[in-house]
């Protein structure tokens, strides 16, 4: 992809969370796509001061029938045509069937001009074995998943989709495999994934292999016209901090990136953005879009992580030269959380042009993957 070819013009209704304070969900994903060049009409499924992550908030959900209202004052006002839709977080079972009927809606329009719409879903629903929403969600986001363009679910959300335990590439393979041929998503990238450092020929176990690895991939992979997959990887550094809202900057600009990949490819006036068969696993635009998308965050979130540290050690400091108050410590111990939560909030702003020019993505290229002497 040449490097000057610019995100086309491209209109994006974003249906995700929203927050008054920090960088997670839609003030997120609003914040980086039209950083990148597209216009962004958001609907909030959640509006909280800030996220949970800080143990206090306050806000409420999205009654379902607002975003329904929503949508329709969009129509009446001829302001409801968009490119592409990208849903996040939906606190319900309510809200992603809400979520549904709007992209159905937007997908029933493109069917006489292939490509003028796509669905970028992120199917928000739990991690490391946990289930975060509704239990109830989980079916309707299987009954929506034939509609979607792109999904990007963590490993515990694919193994909920495709019912498949990923435990190696050998079943990683099986559940984006299910995932094409049986629910008929185009693209698929799972992300936050534990693997070997090396592609093996063989299959190799993640937790016994991986436990101290200091590593974190994603997996992706865009189907051939009879729904094989073409699977790629890259691999990334893990920082040892949790950020809130690296999902939804993800997701964002892949949107961004992705409709630009698929602009130099010449494929927008396909269905679904799809190249075609020969085209391999790692010259696809969802593989050029992912390593511009991973370059982009390795130096936002190693940014972040620098000012997290010298925040902290400065918390530290200051809790050394206090002294320890025993009838205080709880209350300290609440404030300490909430200013380390603070100085975790990703630092989006202050690296715009990290967004705009990634370096170093030399570093982050796509590569095949080997299983059993094979490339898949």
């Amino acid at each position: 992809m040449a490097a000057n070819t610019a995100v086309p013009e491209t209109h994006v209704l974003a249906i995700a969370s929203h927050v008054t304070s920090g960088y997670v969900g839609n003030t997120m994903a609003t914040f980086c796509m039209q950083t990148l060049g597209c216009e962004v009409s958001a609907m909030h499924t959640v509006n909280y001061s800030n996220h949970v992550g800080y143990r206090r908030f306050k806000g409420r959900k999205t009654p379902p029938e607002e975003l329904a209202e929503l949508w329709e004052g969009l129509k009446d006002a001829q302001l409801d045509k968009f490119d592409v839709l990208l849903s996040g977080y939906c606190p319900s079972a309510a809200t992603v069937e809400q979520v549904g009927r709007i992209a159905r809606e937007l997908k029933s329009r493109s069917h006489t001009k292939p490509g003028s719409f796509f669905w970028v879903l992120d199917p928000v629903m739990g991690d490391n074995g946990r289930i975060y929403v509704a239990e109830d969600s989980v079916p309707v986001y299987k009954s929506l998943l034939k509609d979607a363009d792109l999904i990007l679910p963590n490993q515990f959300e694919a193994e909920l989709l495709s019912e498949v335990k990923i435990t190696d590439l050998a079943s990683m393979k099986q559940a984006i495999t299910t995932l094409h041929k049986t629910h008929q998503v185009p693209h698929v990238i799972i992300t936050s994934i534990r693997l070997p450092a090396s592609i093996s020929s063989s299959p190799t176990k993640m937790d016994e292999d991986l436990a101290a690895s200091a590593k974190l991939s994603i997996i992706g992979s865009s189907a051939t016209s009879d729904m094989e997959p073409r699977l790629f990887r890259i691999t990334v550094d893990a920082l040892p901090i949790f950020f809130s809202g690296t999902g939804d900057m993800f997701a964002s600009l892949m949107v961004a990136r992705l409709r630009q990949a698929a602009h130099a490819a010449s494929v927008l006036d396909r269905a679904s953005w799809r190249s075609p068969n020969e085209v391999p696993a790692v010259d696809t635009p969802l593989a050029k879009a992912a390593e511009k998308v991973l370059a982009s965050m390795n130096a936002v979130l190693k940014d972040t992580a620098a000012f997290y540290d010298a925040a902290s050690s400065k918390l530290q400091e200051k809790d050394n030269n206090n002294g320890t108050v025993t009838e205080l410590e709880d209350e300290r111990d609440l404030q300490r959380h909430l200013a380390l939560t603070r100085v975790a909030e990703v630092r989006v702003v202050r690296n715009i042009q990290a967004l705009l020019s990634p370096a170093n993505e030399e570093k982050f290229k796509a590569q095949s993957i080997t299983i059993h002497g094979k490339d898949v």
